[in-house]
Formats: structure tokens, sequence, C-alpha cells
């Protein structure tokens, strides 16, 4: 059930928002009422609150003093009587910006965008996993590649790493050249084989081609050796020296 809370501070603007959610959204909750930026605080301390319907202008200060000393990240939805303030709105997570005297029929627009982007929001995850589980069966043999203004493509045998450097994705190659790609090192994991690919660190993916011997290193971790040399220094976490083992010896 969704619960809301009411923050205006005058009685009759309040009754009117009150009646039109409930003829409205009859299956909403209201949660309470707050005539000011300290009650409101108080209440959106305790939780479970999932909308905001607040008005900007209260007895003790402008509603944005809410947000500050009480950081959310709740959709809200703004009533008031003024239109100056409407950038200051949409910085502060907000869905709509309803002048008064608010009209149902704006009010019912205002909510139904808050019901899409609640449906989109809970889509995400799954979304992620028919992606992730579609890579997963479906690895890949090629990589397209953007050369200046053309495009060409590299087979994924021939690449000896691929490694994360100052938020870009690279693929390099055992020619010693490198792309930027736009994968993550997430989603290369699912699409790639892993009898040849592991992923030995945080930041690397390495073809166990291009692997030329670890060495044991302080804190139970090992330290790769590559060829073509890797632009950076290699260690496998002691967490995953187990499983990086198995998979050079084989045993995926």
């Amino acid at each position: 059930m969704i619960k809301y809370l009411l923050v205006e501070d005058e009685r009759f603007a309040y009754e009117e928002l009150k009646r039109m959610m409930q003829s409205l959204r009859p299956d909403y909750q209201l949660a309470g009422w707050a005539e000011s930026v300290e009650q409101a605080v108080l209440l959106l301390k305790q939780g479970g609150i999932d909308l905001l319907i607040v008005d900007i202008r209260l007895s003790d200060g402008l509603s944005f003093e809410i947000f500050e000393q009480c950081p959310v990240d709740l959709p809200v939805i703004f009533t008031t009587a003024y239109d100056e303030y409407a950038i200051k709105a949409f910085k502060v997570n907000s869905i709509d910006y309803l002048l008064k005297p608010i009209e149902e029929c704006d009010l019912e627009a205002a909510l139904c965008k808050f019901e899409r982007n609640g449906m989109l929001r809970s889509a995400a995850p799954e979304c992620k996993q028919l992606e992730m589980g579609y890579l997963a069966a479906n690895k890949k043999n090629r990589f397209l590649v953007q050369v200046g203004d053309t495009f060409r493509y590299v087979e994924t045998a021939d690449i000896a790493f691929f490694y994360s450097e100052d938020k870009l994705t690279y693929l390099h190659l055992f020619s010693g050249k490198r792309y930027i790609i736009n994968y993550s090192l997430e989603q290369l994991e699912s699409m790639l084989d892993r009898c040849v690919f592991f992923r030995v660190s945080r930041n690397c993916i390495a073809n166990i081609k291009s692997l030329c011997k670890s060495s044991r290193y302080f804190g139970s971790r090992l330290k790769l050796y590559f060829q073509p040399e890797c632009p950076h220094e290699v260690l496998v976490s002691r967490s995953r020296v187990a499983d990086f083992l198995k998979w050079v010896d084989g045993v995926v």
C-alpha cells in the first residue's frame, strides 16, 4: 500500500487535498499531516513514506528546508500559489509542480506520473536479470571497435585481456593495440567463455593464453605477469586465489 504525507499549513487546502486523494486513490493511505517544516522533518524521520505532497510556502519557512534537514530520496509533488520556485522544486526529486487552486485532473496526472516512475524502478532489476541471462547464453566471438571515423571488429580469441581505467573499459589485443568498448567488466564476465577468460581482479579480465606466470605476493595474494604486458599491476585478491588456481588448472 502506498503511504503519502501531506505537508500543508492551510487547513482548507489540506482538507481539499485529502478529499481529492481519497477520491482519486482510495487505496492510498494518508500517513500524516504536517503544517510546518519542523513537523514534516519529524514525520519523515519516522520512515514508511512513499510519496510527499508538499506546499512550498509554510508558516515557518520554505519547504525546501525540509530536505536540507532530512535528506530523503522520495518522490515529491509540490503545490503552491507561486510559480517562481519551479526550477528549484525540480532539483528536489520533484514529480510535478501544481499551481493552486489545484484541479483534480492535474493531481491525477501527477499521480499517474508517480506510478509510472515506480513501475520503471521496480522493473529495472528484472530487466537487468534478463539482459545478463541473454548475454550468458550467447557468448561473444567478436567485438565492434571504432578507429577514428571507421568501425572494425576484432575476434575475441585475439584479445589478451580487458581492463577498466579512469571509468573506461578497454580491450587489449595480443598485438598490443587497445580499444575502448561500451561494456562494463560485469557485463563482459557473462559474455565470455569462462574456460578462456577469468576476472582475475576487480579491474581486469584475462585470457588464459596471455598469462605468463603468477607469483606469491604479501597478504596471501598472487601477482600476475602477462604477455603482452598489462598497463597496470594485476594482483589476485586472497578471496579470489582459490577460484583463480582452479581456472588455471582447467576446473571451471
